[in-house]
């Protein structure tokens, strides 16, 4: 750092305050002394700078599994909105039920990070697990318990868009193809669904529930063959559903309608177009992370103040995979 502040004629302070991001740098004093950094080849001492601060610069991120196209989305969204603010991103899968959680904690203490993210159906397990005393967290698609923080997209809302466009476009009813029973995300969706279909003075009919992927939407074809419209908790299924009905002899969307929820980049490619709900996953990573960094560096006052649950908007693009009937 001395030698970085002797290339750039400035102080060893100006030097540590560009290093940590200091707002306190005049832009060509910054720009003057990151030029020297990048000539001298200096490179921030991470473990020195924990020792100093008593962060590790280093946030979690659990999750039950990367199969799935949103939580792979989460990750990308993550990692960006973290080396955004400085922080490194390490990723932990935890085996399903909240033992898998409780290992998965323990392996996050074992690497000192400073907070952790937990994602989707790992979400659900977190009041149930052992967390490691003094581990900030914030849970992605979870209820805002056990004083903990949690972001989640309007899933509801986007789950009655899907609906509602179904019915505004003929049909006199819309079938529901669900995520897992434990999942506070299929849960929300179909909420949206039920209670959309009821307020237009509609039963809702029995509910097919899938796993998330194409698989188990292909499956579910055979259960739903004699839908006119249909929406699909994911994209995943939505996609398996559509090449099902098809299979079946049934046209999408000349006799069936099909909507999805999350707007994966297939879904625009897929024949025909599909239909979504879109999920703004970079807007959800970031406030994800930003909530956690704010109790990382602003302690328990940055906690109190900040809202228990922050819900990210939803909306609908309209495809091919509907039309009026």
């Amino acid at each position: 750092m001395a030698m970085v502040a002797a290339r750039a004629g400035v102080s060893g302070q100006t030097v540590s305050r560009v290093v940590n991001d200091s707002p306190r740098v005049d832009p060509a004093t910054r720009a003057r002394v990151e030029q020297a950094m990048t000539d001298l080849g200096y490179r921030p001492h991470r473990a020195a700078r924990a020792l100093r601060t008593g962060r590790s610069q280093t946030i979690g991120l659990v999750v039950t599994t990367l199969a799935t196209v949103g939580n792979s989305r989460m990750l990308q969204a993550a990692a960006e909105a973290a080396a955004d603010r400085g922080y490194a991103l390490t990723v932990v899968t935890a085996a399903a039920g909240s033992a898998g959680v409780d290992a998965a904690f323990d392996r996050l203490a074992e690497q000192e990070v400073d907070g952790a993210i937990v994602l989707n159906e790992a979400s659900a397990l977190v009041p149930a697990a052992a967390r490691p005393a003094g581990l900030r967290l914030v849970v992605v698609d979870a209820i805002a318990d056990h004083g903990l923080r949690a972001v989640h997209s309007d899933h509801a809302g986007g789950a009655a868009a899907a609906t509602r466009h179904l019915l505004d476009l003929g049909h006199e009813t819309v079938h529901h193809l669900a995520g897992p029973a434990d999942s506070f995300a299929a849960a929300e969706r179909e909420r949206g669904w039920r209670e959309t279909l009821v307020a237009h003075g509609i039963r809702p009919p029995a509910v097919v529930r899938g796993d998330w992927s194409s698989d188990s939407g292909h499956a579910a074809a055979g259960s739903l063959a004699e839908a006119s419209a249909v929406f699909c908790a994911n994209d995943q299924m939505a996609l398996g559903l559509v090449r099902g009905l098809e299979d079946a002899g049934r046209r999408v969307p000349t006799d069936v309608g099909v909507v999805g929820f999350d707007d994966v980049p297939d879904a625009a490619n897929y024949r025909p177009p599909l239909t979504t709900i879109r999920q703004d996953f970079p807007a959800l990573a970031d406030r994800a992370v930003a909530a956690l960094v704010a109790e990382i560096e602003g302690g328990a006052d940055a906690a109190a103040e900040a809202p228990a649950t922050s819900v990210v908007p939803t909306s609908l693009v309209v495809r091919s995979s509907t039309a009026a009937r």
